[in-house]
C-alpha cells in the first residue's frame, strides 16, 4: 500500500487532489486508517472527466517553441538555441556597485556558471561583434551607460568546478591546469613585438610543471600582460572557487591548501594594480581569515543579502511564464510545492533553474536537483551530531520551523568545535530556508529561522539517510518490517546484518564516533534507519518524558499502530559481563523514568505502547 504522497508523486499530481479522489470514492481499494488513505500499490491513476469537455484542452499555436537549456553553461547558445530567462541586469547591477572584488553564493545548479559566461561574453574583447547577443536583452534597454562597456575590456575566465581532488598534490596541479588554460584563451601575447623577449619567456613559463610561486602570480601577471596589449585593466571571472576547498577540508589536506590558495587570492585580487574588477562564485562563504585575509574591497553576497537577489535561479513570475509557455499552466500549484521556497535576500519564491527546466522537458515530477547535489560532507555532520542538532533535524522533517544562531562564514578547520556550523553550510547549500532574522541582545547576534525549503529538498534528505544502509538495502527494509511486526527474533537477525555491513562505510570523513560520545554516534544511526516511517509516524528523540530524557519515541498518526519506545545503550564492560545485561539496563530506565507519560497523555493506552532496548559493543547489536 501508498500513501498519497507516494502516489502522487506517481501520477504527476498534489497530495491535495490524491487525496480528494479518495474521499470521493475515485480510487479503487483506498482505504482510511486514522487520518492517513492508504492505497493498492497497483492502483491506476483515475481519469480526469474535465478533458473531454476541452476545457482543459491546449491550444496549438503553431509556433515551435524552443527545447530547454539543461545544462548549457554557454550564453551564446543558451540564448540564441533555448528558451531562455533573462538574467542580464546582472549587468547592470555589477557596474553599479563598485567594489573591487565580488563574491557570490548560491546553491549549485542555480545558474552561476551562465551567468557567469554571460558576464564573459558582454565584457570580453573579440573580434567579433558580440553585442549582437544582447541587443534584445533587458541590458541594452538600460541605456548608453551601459551599452559603451559591451566588449571593452580583456576578461581572464577560470573555473575551479572540477578541482575535486583527494589530496594537496594532485588538486594543486589541477588549479594550475587552469590557469594554464586562462594563458591559452590569449595566444598573441606570445608573438606580439610589444613585449621583450625576457617578458614573452615569463609568459612561456606558464605551464603545467610551474612551481607553486610561479603559479600563485601567474594570475597578477596576467593582468599586467593584457593591460600592457590592450591598454585596459583585466576584469577576472573565476567560478566555482570554493569546490576544492570543501575537497580539501574532506580529504585532510585543508591547511597545506589554504596557504596555498591564500597567496594565489591575495596576489590576484588584493595587491593587483592591474586589475579591473573581478568577480567570484561558490556555493559558500569561506571565512575572510582563511583565504582573503586582508582584502578590504571585497564585497560578499550571500543568499541573505538582498543584493542581485533576483539574479539567480527563477523568479515565480519567470517559472509560471515558462509554464504557460509550454502548455503546463494548470501545473502551477504542484510545481510550487515542489520546487519553490528558496528565499534570497527580500526575494521570496525563487526555483531552482534546474529543477524547472527538468521538469519542463521531462513533465514528470522527480528531485532533479537534489539528485545532482553533492550532501557528502553535510550527511558526515549529521552522523556525527549531538543529540541536539538531531533533535533540530528531526523537528525540521516533521515540517517544523527552527530556531539557532551560527556565523554565515563557513570555517571548515571549525566545523569539528562548532556544530551551529552545520546550519551555516545547510542553508548555503539550499537544503534549508530562511523565514526570517531576529538581531538579539547588544551585539545584535543574528538568530535564525530555518525550515527545509520544498518537498525535493525534503526527498533528499530522505534519500541521504537511505543511503547510509544502501550496503544492506533488503535487510533495512527488513528490520523496518520486522519492527512494525513486532518481530524481536527477525530484528535482531536484520538488525546485525545491517551494522555489519554499515558500520564499516557509516562512520566515514573525520571518523566522528571516535571523537565523541559513542552513544551519539549508534543514536544517528538507529534514526537513520527509521527515516522511512515518517509517513505513520511522528519521529522524535532525545525529549523530556516522565523523569528523564529517552531516545527515540515513535508516535503513531494511526490508531491501528503501535506506539514505540526506543533506549540505546553502549555496553559498559566495566558493569555489564554481556549484551543482554544492557538490553536489560535500558529496559529498566524507560520503566523507571515513566517515558511513556508522553504518550499516555496523548491517549495512547499503555497496551499500544512497546519498549525496546538497543545494546551495542562495536559491530554487534542486541534488540530486546
Amino acid at each position: 500500500m501508498k500513501t498519497c504522497s507516494e502516489k502522487a508523486l506517481e501520477w504527476n499530481v498534489t497530495p491535495r487532489t490524491v487525496n480528494a479522489m479518495c474521499k470521493n470514492g475515485r480510487i479503487q481499494g483506498a482505504v482510511k486508517e486514522k487520518r492517513t488513505w492508504l492505497i493498492p500499490d497497483d492502483a491506476e491513476k483515475p481519469l480526469d472527466g474535465r478533458i473531454s469537455t476541452g476545457k482543459y484542452s491546449r491550444k496549438k499555436t503553431g509556433k515551435e517553441k524552443k527545447t530547454l537549456p539543461v545544462g548549457i553553461s554557454d550564453y551564446v547558445r543558451a540564448q540564441s538555441e533555448y528558451y531562455y530567462v533573462d538574467k542580464t541586469l546582472l549587468i547592470k547591477e555589477f557596474l553599479d556597485r563598485k567594489p573591487l572584488v565580488s563574491l557570490f553564493t548560491r546553491p549549485r545548479r542555480f545558474g552561476k556558471t551562465l551567468n557567469m559566461d554571460m558576464l564573459r561574453v558582454f565584457f570580453e574583447m573579440s573580434e567579433d561583434d558580440t553585442s549582437k547577443y544582447f541587443t534584445d536583452k533587458a541590458i541594452w534597454k538600460c541605456g548608453e551607460k551601459y551599452r559603451r562597456h559591451q566588449g571593452k575590456y580583456p576578461v581572464i575566465f577560470l573555473s575551479f568546478a572540477d578541482v575535486k581532488q583527494t589530496n594537496y598534490k594532485d588538486a594543486i596541479q589541477k588549479i594550475k591546469n587552469c590557469i594554464v588554460e586562462a594563458y591559452r584563451n590569449f595566444p598573441q601575447l606570445i608573438t606580439w613585438d610589444g613585449f621583450s623577449e625576457g617578458e614573452r619567456r615569463q609568459i612561456m613559463a606558464v605551464t603545467s610543471e610551474m612551481d607553486d610561486v610561479t603559479a600563485q602570480d601567474a594570475l597578477k601577471n596576467l593582468s599586467a600582460w593584457l593591460e600592457h596589449y590592450y591598454g585596459k585593466k583585466a576584469i577576472i571571472l573565476l567560478d566555482e572557487y570554493d569546490t576544492p576547498m570543501q575537497e580539501a577540508y574532506v580529504h585532510g589536506y585543508w591547511e597545506q591548501f589554504t596557504a596555498f590558495i591564500r597567496s594565489l587570492f591575495n596576489a590576484s585580487f588584493k595587491t593587483n594594480p592591474y586589475l579591473e574588477r573581478a568577480l567570484m562564485t561558490g556555493v559558500t562563504r569561506v571565512s575572510k581569515e582563511s583565504i582573503f585575509s586582508d582584502l578590504n574591497n571585497l564585497r560578499v553576497i550571500t543568499t541573505t543579502s538582498d543584493l542581485y537577489a533576483d539574479c539567480f535561479g527563477f523568479t515565480e513570475k519567470e517559472v509560471f511564464d515558462a509554464l504557460d509557455n509550454y502548455g503546463m499552466g494548470d501545473k502551477k500549484e504542484i510545481v510550487k510545492q515542489w520546487y519553490d521556497g528558496f528565499t534570497f535576500g527580500q526575494y521570496h519564491d525563487i526555483y531552482n533553474p534546474w529543477s524547472i527546466t527538468n521538469y519542463l522537458k521531462e513533465k514528470k515530477l522527480y528531485p532533479y536537483w537534489a539528485s545532482t547535489s553533492s550532501n557528502g560532507l553535510v550527511s558526515n555532520l549529521i552522523q556525527a551530531a549531538s543529540a541536539d542538532i538531531k533533535e533540530k533535524m528531526e523537528d525540521l522533517l516533521n515540517g517544523k520551523e527552527i530556531l539557532v544562531t551560527f556565523d554565515e562564514q563557513i570555517v571548515f578547520d571549525q566545523l569539528d568545535q562548532d556544530e551551529n556550523a552545520i546550519w551555516s553550510l545547510m542553508l548555503a547549500s539550499g537544503y534549508l530556508n530562511v523565514n526570517d532574522v531576529e538581531y538579539r541582545g547588544t551585539l545584535l547576534e543574528p538568530w535564525y529561522r530555518l525550515c527545509i525549503t520544498n518537498l525535493e529538498t525534503k526527498s533528499m534528505f530522505s534519500g541521504m539517510f537511505r543511503g547510509w544502509f544502501k550496503a544492506s538495502h533488503a535487510n533495512y527494509n527488513g528490520f523496518v518490517k520486522a519492527l512494525l511486526q513486532g518481530s524481536l527474533k527477525e530484528m535482531n537477525i536484520y538488525m546485525n546484518d545491517v551494522a555489519l555491513a554499515t558500520f564499516s562505510t557509516f562512520d566515514t570523513g573525520k571518523q566522528p564516533s571516535k571523537k565523541s560520545e559513542p552513544e551519539r554516534f549508534y543514536h544517528g544511526f538507529v534514526l537513520g534507519l527509521l527515516v522511512e516511517l515518517r509517513e505513520r509516524y511522528e519521529i522524535k528523540s532525545n525529549r523530556e518524558s516522565g523523569y528523564g530524557r529517552y531516545d527515540v519515541m515513535l508516535v503513531p498518526l494511526n490508531e491501528s499502530d503501535a506506539a514505540i519506545v526506543i533506549e540505546i545503550k553502549v555496553q559498559d564492560h566495566e558493569t555489564e559481563k554481556t549484551l543482554q545485561d544492557t538490553v536489560q539496563i535500558a529496559l529498566r530506565q524507560i520503566e523507571d523514568k515513566n517515558y511513556d507519560a508522553d504518550l499516555i497523555a496523548l491517549g495512547i493506552g499503555s497496551d499500544r505502547i512497546r519498549h525496546y532496548g538497543f545494546a551495542f559493543e562495536g559491530k554487534k547489536v542486541l534488540i530486546g
